[in-house]
């Protein structure tokens, strides 16, 4: 079986929502401010280069530089942080949870997409520079999202106890999680490399965050990744402006519900708070709230009146974090961004925003729906040949993929279908000759109808039983097959971790990947490793 993909919109794993994205479609068009393809860039570099604060750019290499001070960096790296001064570099971002070591594949694909977006674009636009950045999520407070990974179907949980921003937690206690995982690796020498790589990003740094840095950086440092910590006074001073007009006029809560509401046939992604603002210090991340002239920090005796909340935004904006609504517009204040790479979800909640963008006077930035690969072994790629399966059928529901395997393998037609259409067509003239003659005599004929009908379909299920028994064996093969490229009947990217596949390809892994991926054509990849 080749190399192939398979459009996102049939794949079946995207929402209507998503789906309706990528086409295009009309009713959606007031929610985006550009659609991501090569050409729009152009238009997208003019806006964001005359309305992008330079001045913030010594500032954000100031505190790149001092949070890569403790790790070896690439010298392209290192060049691209240096760009960033330059009024003619760019940014193209993604972002993505503190998840242990890395957690679901998706981790790479978000990642290569945006280091190959910015190749395409210095190829298109040679005038510009373009750097990759991983924005890490180190404010978000639900350990229980991130504290695992999956590795061959076993899930490996980290046990403590977290209350703050995750970015903070101690990694204190992974030796003992280590002691466990390793013994899963085996003693193969990328199995070797992956135990390494652990030790050094979670047993060698002290934060969470510094270990993720160092964990991507080990794997993407050399193609130029910039890796960012928003969770800093020095760029949070940048974002202050906007968290006071957050506290005081709430423009994101109306303007996101108006988004809302256009949105209703969908399901929405995520719904606005009057305030969208956090709290933060070492071990608490709580929401502020408004309550009877006193901005209150939940579940907290905090509290302050106007005047001083508004010092504490001046003095101390460190002490404020975005929640999911004004995350996105603190990442346009301070990197010179063009695009934003995520997932379905991502993009989905991005949607809601343009309006609260264009409220507050920040550019939108382009929104471009990262790859999603299907990885195969060749083996599983010539057991897919030798079934005779499509990839469009691996992709299928499982009940649908036998039903239909069935009917092909079946040496009789256990397809009913002519003779349903037959028996259709002979009521149909009995009811014009009932129509011409008693009409009392319809309900009876189509009763009759309905009878023989429902007859035929359920034949049509008991030849379709016997045949699934007959070929039972071949049936198992197919599920087996899909069960191991799509584990839990779910998208293998969502479920495996990296190092399932790195222990037994090493550094092809991530070179494949980055060789394959080509993030504007927009369609689902299935690579053979």
């Amino acid at each position: 079986m080749p190399n192939d993909c398979i459009s996102y919109q049939k794949s079946g794993y995207f929402s209507p929502l998503m789906n309706d994205y990528l086409d295009q479609n009309p009713k959606l068009q007031s929610l985006y401010h550009r659609f991501p393809s090569i050409e729009n860039f152009e238009a997208q570099i003019a806006e964001k280069q005359t309305t992008f604060n330079s001045s913030h750019r010594n500032s954000l290499v100031s505190v790149l530089q001092k949070q890569y001070a403790e790790i070896e960096i690439s010298q392209l790296t290192q060049q691209n942080i240096e760009s960033l001064k330059v009024e003619n570099t760019f940014t193209v971002t993604t972002g993505h949870q503190l998840n242990l070591f890395s957690g679901p594949l998706y981790f790479l694909y978000k990642i290569i997409s945006t280091i190959n977006l910015t190749t395409e674009l210095k190829v298109k636009y040679p005038a510009y520079n373009f750097v990759p950045v991983y924005w890490m999520a180190t404010e978000d407070h639900d350990f229980e999202e991130i504290n695992y990974f999956n590795f061959r179907g076993r899930k490996f949980r980290w046990n403590t106890a977290s209350t703050g921003p995750v970015g903070r937690l101690s990694t204190e206690g992974l030796a003992d999680f280590f002691e466990i995982f390793e013994q899963e690796l085996g003693h193969s020498t990328n199995a070797e490399t992956l135990k390494k790589l652990f030790e050094d990003a979670y047993l060698k740094h002290n934060k969470l965050a510094d270990a993720t840095r160092y964990l991507a950086n080990t794997l993407f440092g050399a193609h130029g990744l910039i890796i960012i910590d928003a969770d800093e006074a020095d760029l949070k001073q940048h974002f202050a402006p906007y968290i006071k007009e957050e506290l005081l006029q709430q423009t994101a809560h109306k303007k996101v519900t108006e988004t809302t509401e256009k949105l209703s046939a969908y399901n929405i992604q995520v719904n606005p708070r009057e305030i969208n603002l956090f709290y933060i210090e070492d071990n608490l991340r709580e929401r502020i709230v408004y309550e009877n002239g006193k901005y209150i920090v939940n579940n907290t005796k905090l509290e302050f009146s106007e005047s001083e909340i508004l010092a504490l935004a001046d003095s101390n904006p460190e002490k404020f974090s975005p929640n999911v609504i004004m995350r996105p517009l603190y990442q346009e204040v301070i990197l010179p961004n063009l695009c934003y790479i995520g997932g379905g979800g991502e993009i989905a909640y991005w949607l809601e925003l343009k309006s609260f963008f264009d409220a507050v006077k920040v550019s939108f930035p382009i929104l471009l729906v990262r790859n999603s690969v299907l990885l195969v072994t060749e083996k599983q790629a010539k057991k897919a040949s030798k079934l005779d399966l499509s990839w469009s059928d691996l992709f299928s529901k499982q009940i649908d993929l036998v039903n239909a395997k069935a009917k092909v393998l079946s040496e009789i037609d256990i397809d009913l279908s002519a003779l349903k259409n037959q028996l259709e067509s002979q009521f149909s003239i009995l009811h014009e000759i009932t129509a011409k003659t008693d009409p009392s005599f319809a309900g009876a004929v189509k009763a009759q109808e309905t009878k023989q009908l429902k007859g035929l379909e359920n034949l049509e299920k008991r030849l379709l039983k016997a045949q699934k028994i007959k070929l039972k064996d071949t049936l198992s093969r197919i599920t087996d097959l899909q069960n191991e490229l799509f584990p839990n009947q779910s998208l293998q990217e969502r479920q495996a971790n990296f190092s399932e596949f790195y222990i037994e390809s090493g550094e092809l892994l991530i070179n494949k990947l980055i060789e394959k991926l080509k993030p504007l054509e927009q369609s689902f990849d299935i690579i053979t490793l």
